[in-house]
């Protein structure tokens, strides 16, 4: 396989072992790949304000928030990079999410060294990278308009107020947790239940347990 040389990259993640072992096999795959660094969003964005950069593997979660709405910015401001989410939380809940925000690909990072770096060889070759079940999932969605995931109705808030909710927190844990008010985490909890067509946590915990989200 035959790679452009001098592709430029880079690594946002908020661990310098992911970013260190994600280097590695990109120095494995090309000749004299150019490798920048960010352990933050403020930091991923002021290096592509200063650099030509092709390809951006971004984690989801940083210490000041969910890069969802990022991945939307960033496309905007340049339309020509390539972005891989490269997450630890669950495919089938997260990858529809980040491709509909903009995203060009989605690699779990519980994925095995060689999975990854086939992965990243059809990303740096074709600008792309979804896995057989997504296409699977998307495939379906277009022939036979099933719905990808119900939680994929739910904001990345809502998201965050129900993982919560599923996972044992009361409205004032969750308020304090996301420095919201507790009258604000029932309006969240509220639209959850609507969206979902539920009305108890019961209901919620099976979903999630339904569509292989962790808990």
């Amino acid at each position: 396989m035959f790679f452009k040389k001098n592709l430029s990259f880079l690594l946002a993640d908020d661990h310098s072992v992911v970013r260190k072992g994600m280097s590695l096999l990109i120095e494995e795959l090309l000749d004299e790949p150019i490798i920048h660094h960010a352990s933050t969003i403020n930091d991923a964005l002021t290096i592509l304000g200063k650099n030509r950069i092709d390809f951006l593997i971004l984690d989801i979660n940083f210490p000041e928030g969910n890069s969802v709405g990022v991945v939307t910015d960033i496309k905007h401001c340049y339309p020509g990079i390539k972005i891989l989410v490269f997450s630890a939380l669950e495919e089938d809940v997260y990858a529809i999410r980040y491709l509909h925000a903009g995203a060009h690909g989605f690699l779990n990072k519980l994925s095995s060294e060689d999975q990854m770096k086939e992965a990243l060889a059809v990303f740096i070759e074709t600008g792309k990278y979804i896995t057989p079940n997504i296409k699977e999932k998307i495939l379906d969605k277009y022939m036979y308009k099933k719905m990808l995931n119900p939680l994929d109705q739910l904001s990345d808030r809502e998201m965050e107020v129900a993982r919560l909710l599923v996972k044992g927190y009361g409205n004032l844990e969750i308020s304090l947790a996301k420095r919201i008010q507790p009258t604000t985490v029932s309006t969240y909890k509220k639209r959850i239940f609507e969206k979902l067509n539920i009305d108890n946590l019961v209901s919620l915990i099976e979903i999630f347990h339904s569509y292989g989200d962790e808990i």
